[in-house]
């Protein structure tokens, strides 16, 4: 670690402008190291390209050379097993930098987000705060004269990374750099001037980086300049990237980067550099424009407002209005069934289904997303027949595997815009246990933060705090796991869930009424409507399946016993209807309503099941 090139850094940046480099991974992408690659893991599998990167930038006239571990914390790692190799990887990767860059230039350790599919709005604290550190820690021992905490699009957890820095290096000095998105708002919904305030002196320089180009940063910056007396930082991307013969092309040219380079310096910036799309050539290009204007310090005008807090959310609509089966929970014992989408487009037997279904007077479908990872029609689309075809009220399913934050949003708001409005959500099935096990999951968010989204939609604001005009008013559902394993954290799971704004509980299959009701005694203090269910097994083999291969799903062994022993398919049908009208029976006085899983689509068995109600 070397203190006194820190010092001098800080002491550079209040004289004059320095120079950053540009992109570490569209250079390694250049020369064949592919998005499916862990970038950081060249530190030790191929030096000497990560040590040619750096010299391009140094013989660029880069000022500051950054390392290449942008994603080098033990969660990031962790897909490519490589998370007990963090502080080795981080620790070469300076090395490599100093190796190179020797006393020429300042070696900033990069430091990016966790990447956790974990809640927007809720951070696990002490879980980062221990990540970030340990990544700091190798940086530190690989001799970095700075750290960039960069492209953070919340500043909650770049606050937590600033900690972490100030715990493991007091004396070294941190760029902390936010992501801006189009409106000119982080993820997390900050605005430029509410990313300074918060960071305020915890940090030497404040900035922004990649998301936006050049031309949508010039206002960043000026933003930031009103905001802080810290120097500012700004590192455009290359423009948006474009896929050409399928190959990720950034096309803003050197030149224009240089321009706006110079836009920036009048606007106040310290230190300019690049982000993704960037290269060397851009590099040599905004120097040379650096060393060809006198830059200045201004003052910018900021838009009226920009500094005030964002007004307070409305308050949501009252659940009882949100929907007829709203309506109906906590006041009646409601039922619903689930009808699985078609693998293909042709609706006749599920509308069949729930034509039986409507006349047996179940009060709501449920459709399912995408059941065990298995290609199907959108349950969206589904829904929309029945409610066109049958006038049938309906719980579409929302996973987290498949759409990453932006998609989530608009799939919300086209469900509500067709006058969906009931949801439930859950994290979804990992895509290996389906038919596709190779394909890639999103999971940008559990189902925690999908409520929390859901919960800001019902106040008329998106994730980023933009204002969506009038609120949805979508009925919140999330599944639990009376029989889970690890009760206790099934339990504080749904709480989260709960306190994010879920409305009512589905539970997974309940065979042993004693296990709900212990459920039931633990959720007690923060009780929403719990649907119990129910899922009449169609045979011994299909028992077998569930308790082994299922996720969540745990089938007692005298259940599985009695299935057994039947003397033909049939009879095993009958027993499986059976002990699920038994579980009905035993658990109806406990909980709101029922939620019928018919095994294999079989809609005859779900109604055998509900005949018990008439009881």
């Amino acid at each position: 670690m070397a203190e006194g090139r820190g010092r001098e850094l800080l002491e550079r940046l209040g004289e004059s402008v320095l120079v950053a480099d540009g992109a570490m991974g569209t250079m390694l992408y250049a020369r064949g190291v592919y998005v499916n690659r862990c970038y950081d893991e060249v530190n030790l599998t191929q030096p000497d390209l990560v040590r040619g990167i750096h010299r391009e930038y140094l013989a660029a006239g880069a000022d500051l050379v950054e390392t290449n571990t942008f994603g080098a914390n033990r969660f990031k790692l962790q897909p490519f097993g490589l998370e007990s190799r963090t502080l080795e990887i981080n620790r070469r990767g300076a090395e490599l930098a100093r190796e190179v860059v020797g006393p020429r230039a300042f070696v900033v350790g990069s430091v990016g987000p966790l990447g956790r599919p974990l809640d927007p709005r809720r951070l696990q604290t002490e879980e980062l705060l221990e990540a970030f550190a340990e990544q700091i820690t190798g940086l530190c021992e690989g001799g970095v004269d700075a750290l960039a905490i960069e492209t953070q699009n919340n500043t909650a957890e770049m606050l937590v990374a600033v900690r972490a820095a100030r715990r493991v290096a007091p004396d070294v000095p941190i760029i902390a750099s936010a992501t801006f998105a189009e409106e000119g708002r982080t993820l997390g919904g900050e605005t430029p001037e509410q990313v300074a305030l918060a960071l305020g002196e915890s940090v030497d320089v404040v900035g922004a980086n990649c998301s936006e180009g050049p031309s949508d940063m010039l206002e960043t910056v000026a933003r930031l300049v009103t905001a802080t007396t810290r120097p500012i930082a700004a590192m455009p991307n290359a423009g948006s990237p474009k896929l050409i013969d399928n190959r990720v092309v950034y096309l803003t040219s050197p030149e224009y980067l240089a321009e706006y380079a110079r836009r920036f310096l009048h606007a106040g910036a310290a230190l300019v550099g690049g982000c993704c799309g960037t290269t060397s050539a851009h590099i040599r290009a905004t120097l040379a424009m650096v060393r060809s204007v006198k830059p200045q310090r201004v003052q910018v005008q900021v838009p009226a407002g920009a500094m005030e807090p964002a007004p307070a959310l409305p308050p949501p609509t009252p659940t009882a209005a949100k929907s007829p089966f709203a309506a109906k929970l906590g006041r009646k014992f409601v039922v619903s069934v689930e009808v699985n989408p078609p693998h293909g487009f042709g609706v006749e037997k599920v509308l069949e289904h729930a034509r039986a279904l409507q006349a047996a007077g179940v009060d709501v479908v449920n459709v399912p997303d995408g059941p065990r990872a298995s290609a199907r029609m959108s349950p969206m689309s589904l829904a929309q027949v029945f409610r066109q075809e049958l006038g049938l009220e309906t719980v579409v399913h929302f996973t987290c595997r498949d759409r990453n934050l932006l998609g989530l949003q608009a799939e919300l708001l086209g469900a509500h815009a067709l006058g969906q409005r009931n949801v439930l959500v859950v994290t979804g099935d990992p895509p290996k246990l389906g038919d596709y096990p190779n394909l890639t999951a999103v999971y940008d968010v559990d189902s925690v933060g999908l409520v929390r989204i859901i919960a800001d939609l019902n106040r008329g604001r998106d994730l980023a705090g933009t204002a969506i005009g009038t609120p949805t008013s979508l009925l919140v559902g999330v599944g639990a796991n009376p029989g889970a394993v690890d009760f206790d954290r099934e339990v504080a799971r749904l709480a989260a869930k709960v306190e994010a704004g879920a409305e009512f509980v589905m539970t997974q299959p309940v065979y042993e009424p004693r296990l709900l009701e212990r459920f039931l005694e633990a959720i007690k203090p923060w009780r929403v409507p719990v649907l119990v269910g129910i899922l009449p097994l169609a045979s011994y083999r299909n028992a077998e399946f569930l308790h082994h291969e299922v996720p969540g799903m745990q089938v007692p062994a005298e259940v599985r016993e009695r299935l057994r022993q039947a003397p033909t398919g049939e009879d095993a049908a009958a027993v499986g209807v059976a002990v699920a009208r038994e579980a009905l029976r035993l658990t109806r006085g406990m909980v709101e309503g029922v939620y019928v899983m018919p095994p294999l689509g079989r809609i005859g068995a779900a109604l055998k099941v509900l005949e018990v109600l008439e009881d």
